[in-house]
């Protein structure tokens, strides 16, 4: 994975996309800022947080990822990986259905993902300092170049979804006590049935991620 860092960006994943549309795709690239003026987050809102924090989007081949991944499923399998880093590091972060990282009760960061053709883009912030009260931070300090060669190194492995999916299934219970937006407006995941695809069925209607 090639890794371009920048002091400061509007946006990691904005940026990514521009590069990419200028030199085309040749190689996985990362693009790594520790702020950004004008993030993007889950549904076209914003994720700015502050200095200091992390920010990073890449860009993969369809093909680096494995065969039985669903692809409308990318952004959990992509955030599971990076919650496993940390954990193995002993932070408690989770995963709260379908991308967004949690510490307890509080959000820390999340992750969007877009597709053009053969190409996927994740882009992903996570709060390593305090932002408002409204968010948390990550519990543990990080050496942000270790832990990006550790992440990117097990994207390459190509982990089965399966493999990751039985992780999920069993943390998704803590999402329950949750809401997530569907068609704008905030839904109970108290009832939600995760399904294999990673998509879940609540209010009798089948829901995938939708960033």
């Amino acid at each position: 994975m090639k890794i371009i860092r920048l002091d400061e960006v509007d946006s990691t994943h904005t940026y990514l996309k521009k590069y990419i549309s200028l030199n085309g795709f040749s190689e996985p690239l990362c693009i790594v800022s520790d702020f950004q003026t004008n993030g993007i987050g889950s549904r076209g809102n914003s994720w700015t947080g502050r200095k200091g924090n992390l920010f990073f989007s890449f860009v993969l081949n369809i093909k680096d990822l494995p065969k039985d991944l669903p692809l409308q499923s990318i952004s959990i399998y992509v955030s599971y990986i990076l919650k496993n880093i940390l954990k193995n590091l002993k932070s408690k972060v989770w995963i709260k259905w379908p991308n967004d990282f949690y510490i307890e009760n509080k959000k820390i960061g999340g992750t969007i993902t877009t597709m053009s053709k053969d190409i996927i883009y994740c882009g992903i912030g996570l709060n390593l300092l305090e932002v408002d009260e409204g968010f948390g931070k990550l519990d543990i300090k990080v050496d942000i170049n270790s832990m990006l060669k550790d992440y990117f190194s097990e994207i390459e492995k190509k982990i089965l979804w399966k493999q990751i999916f039985s992780d999920f299934k069993i943390e998704f219970q803590l999402s329950k006590k949750f809401q997530t937006t569907i068609d704008n407006q905030k839904v109970s995941l108290e009832n939600a049935i995760l399904n294999e695809d990673g998509s879940i069925q609540v209010n009798n209607k089948k829901v995938f991620s939708l960033r």
